[in-house]
């Protein structure tokens, strides 16, 4: 097992509520009827961001099934997340400045 005791927990449980985040946050977008090219950016990297996130969770649970290969699977959940927290970043300052 990996030095961090429950990590992929921890992993798990914010995957999935990013991953409901991010939905909420398309629809929004959607129902705010933001036209334009940056909205369909907006939800071009929300729409990836979700599936990083639910990559994540699954690459998180896998890693608390499987034990032979708990270290590797929880570090790419981790990678995972982080990558999903850089496009959510991105997709809020394209958001933020479409607004303005």
């Amino acid at each position: 097992m990996s030095p961090f005791k429950n990590l992929s927990s921890h992993i798990l449980q914010a995957s999935a509520s990013m991953v409901g985040v991010c939905m909420m946050i398309l629809s929004i977008v959607k129902l705010i009827h933001m036209g334009g090219t940056m909205s369909r950016l907006v939800d071009k990297i929300l729409g990836f961001d979700n599936v990083v996130f639910l990559l994540s969770a699954i690459l998180s649970y896998a890693s608390m099934r499987y034990e032979r290969r708990a270290v590797h699977l929880e570090n790419l959940a981790d990678s995972m997340f982080i990558v999903g927290l850089i496009c959510m970043t991105a997709a809020s300052l394209v958001l933020s400045f479409e607004i303005l």
